[in-house]
């Protein structure tokens, strides 16, 4: 835990490397970490100072709020939380993402059926803009609502005062398998309009689609009883997804719970062998974390190690599609049919979400129900795979079916589209405001063009 004191020292020496980055330079975060899957280009330019801003400033366990520094992790957010029986309304997946990056982003997980998205629980957060002024702002204020999904391009959070909820000890999962998607989809609009299934309450939900005929839900429930049943550990031999194929209940400690996902990296780490278990038995256990899994990947990108041994053995060239998507429940069938048509890769996570309001720069219909769709993997497409077709036919499909797609990736919209998609108008307007002397790139710029 961290100090009022120390939080306003961090947030001078940003102000001051900001001061030493030279005008025309682009403005960036120092980090030694990220969550994107979209190259940027190169720059020699100082970042940003943000390495004071990493922790959790104070809990008000009474209040069930918390005081945090903007490039806070999840992992070390919950560390301070959950030691008060409290966690943040909304934690997403993966245990280093920042506080302020998946509210500047966009972050997901099983709880945003009932509590929307991480932006939806900020009471107040302090903004640097780039005009390298901290301004204080709040919900309905013009810079506050259109921050969500900004990605630095408004500014960066250095302070956030969340809402936390109260939790118990352990989760209590059922894992309800589907053989149509139409049926999938009524379920989760019955639970989201009740809260709960077959007579039981749903605290969490999210899943996974194996195959057009092989759907699951995990509800999750959570509960002060173990009922003198052993919590699973999935950091350990066996691997989270595919338990869904194998049993029907489940009972996870509300810490594992909440990184059930992070120690396989979904199922994106068997590309690394972690979960053969002749590997796995030798692979610590403090490195099955997506983090690790991020740096293999950086290593691969950087010697080119699969396109390599696909020459090799004389494979079509790859194209990366990693992309997280939301359509309307009523549209999920559709694109799943579609998906599995065009692109073929499975499994895929669903992960139902209702926005608790409309926000400008990624338009969702408050108190409708949506599902996120995340796909991360490689499809062989040949010599075509450079100009992106399937991730081009995706943004085309998804849009058709009323749907978003999340920024973090690679994204192939012409300017209009996507000004027209995510409100560019305005989010130029508050840009200008707050950004006078065009220091930060602006959002198109970042999440196509790349910069």
């Amino acid at each position: 835990m961290g100090t009022w004191k120390q939080h306003e020292e961090a947030v001078a020496r940003l102000a001051a490397s900001y001061d030493d980055i030279p005008a025309g330079q682009p403005v960036r975060l120092a980090k030694r970490t990220t969550n994107l899957f979209r190259v940027r280009a190169a720059t020699t330019a100082p970042g940003l100072d943000v390495s004071g801003l990493t922790g959790v400033i104070e809990v008000d366990a009474e209040a069930r709020t918390a005081e945090v520094q903007g490039m806070c992790t999840y992992e070390d957010l919950v560390d301070a939380t959950l030691a008060h029986g409290l966690i943040p309304l909304v934690v997403p997946q993966l245990r280093t993402i920042t506080l302020g990056g998946a509210v500047t982003g966009l972050g997901i997980e099983s709880t945003s059926f009932r509590n929307g998205l991480p932006h939806e629980s900020v009471l107040e957060m302090d903004v640097f803009t780039g005009s390298g002024e901290v301004v204080t702002t709040r919900p309905g204020e013009e810079l506050f609502d259109a921050f969500p999904n900004s990605y630095g391009s408004l500014g960066y959070a250095t302070r956030l005062r969340i809402e936390l909820e109260p939790v118990p000890a352990y989760v209590a999962l059922r894992h309800v398998r589907f053989d149509d998607a139409a049926l999938l989809t009524k379920t989760i609009e019955a639970i989201v309009a009740t809260g709960e299934h077959a007579g039981e309450r749903v605290d969490g939900l999210d899943g996974v689609a194996f195959s057009p005929d092989e759907l699951y839900l995990t509800l999750a429930r959570w509960t002060d009883a173990p009922g003198g049943e052993t919590p699973s550990d999935y950091a350990g031999q066996q691997v989270f997804f595919r338990s869904l194929q194998e049993r029907e209940t489940d009972l996870l400690t509300m810490y594992d719970y909440l990184w059930r996902w992070d120690t396989d990296w979904f199922w994106c780490s068997g590309a690394f062998g972690a979960q053969n278990p002749r590997v796995r038995r030798f692979w610590p256990r403090s490195l099955r974390r997506s983090d690790v899994y991020m740096k293999l990947l950086a290593l691969d990108r950087r010697f080119d190690i699969a396109d390599r041994l696909d020459r090799r053995a004389g494979r079509p060239q790859r194209e990366r599609v990693v992309q997280d998507i939301e359509v309307p429940t009523g549209q999920l069938a559709a694109f799943l049919e579609w998906f599995d048509a065009e692109v073929g890769m499975r499994p895929v996570w669903l992960c139902p979400l209702v926005a608790r309001r409309s926000w400008p720069a990624y338009p969702l219909e408050p108190g409708e129900p949506y599902v996120n769709v995340g796909f991360w993997g490689t499809v062989h497409v040949g010599p075509e795979a450079v100009d992106a077709p399937r991730n081009r036919a995706i943004e085309t499909r998804v849009h058709e079916l009323g749907g978003h797609k999340s920024l973090y990736s690679e994204a192939f919209y012409d300017r209009e589209t996507f000004d027209r998609l995510y409100d560019g108008p305005h989010l130029a307007t508050v840009k200008a405001r707050h950004d006078p002397a065009d220091r930060l790139t602006d959002l198109y710029d970042k999440t196509v063009r790349r910069k």
